[in-house]
């Protein structure tokens, strides 16, 4: 465990939203860090380090007040996102983008993550949210033109609710590109296609050869 995550879960450990932020801004601010290297060393590992303390209801307490912390966190380093999209990575796709979950999801943070991934490379993205209903979603895909759809799938249990969102999607739009990541689909490996999507995208090195470009690979 490298240092900024040990000072992190201490300071989360407390339940200190506004300590919490400031220390990810410090980091992000003072450039010991990027984004990716926040989200990839410090966010994630901090929600799955989680250790039980035998209390059922307590712990999915202190998971829920985490979540949100971190979530707080994500949506306050959109300055840094665009500051590493302009300086560090240089990708510019020039393409749109929409990050959903399908029906029932709401295990929304990779999605959002996710999200900053694709604007860092350029691409105009859109988060839509958690638990989007197809209808609702469909709805929106006929009023404006995407290129490619992003599907963050964190439960295996919501992958026929993902192949349901994907088929009724080809029916509105045969040509936008459908993409398909998450915790699930890193679980599944080949067998994810049976979702019938265009890609299956488990690292950062994938979305960046989806741009066109090329580094070092770091897993979502």
């Amino acid at each position: 465990m490298n240092d900024y995550l040990l000072r992190f879960n201490e300071i989360i450990e407390s339940e200190n939203r506004e300590e919490s932020l400031a220390y990810i801004k410090e980091i992000l601010e003072e450039r010991k860090l990027s984004v990716i290297e926040v989200y990839e060393q410090i966010l994630t590992p901090s929600l799955n380090s989680m250790q039980s303390s035998g209390n059922e209801e307590v712990d999915i307490w202190k998971e829920h007040i985490r979540t949100s912390i971190i979530r707080t966190i994500i949506e306050n380093v959109y300055p840094y996102v665009i500051r590493d999209r302009d300086e560090k990575y240089g990708v510019k796709s020039g393409k749109k983008i929409a990050v959903i979950c399908p029906t029932d999801e709401y295990h929304e943070l990779g999605a959002r993550m996710i999200t900053d991934y694709f604007t860092m490379l350029g691409y105009e993205a859109t988060y839509v949210g958690s638990n989007t209903p197809r209808e609702v979603f469909v709805s929106g895909l006929k009023t404006q033109k995407l290129d490619y759809i992003a599907i963050s799938i964190s439960n295996p249990y919501h992958l026929i609710s993902t192949r349901n969102t994907i088929a009724r999607i080809r029916e509105v739009d045969n040509n936008v590109k459908i993409i398909v990541g998450g915790n699930a689909i890193s679980k599944l490996g080949e067998k994810a296609e049976i979702l019938s999507a265009d890609y299956y995208l488990t690292t950062f090195d994938d979305i960046i050869s989806l741009a066109g470009g090329h580094i070092d690979e770091t897993t979502l």
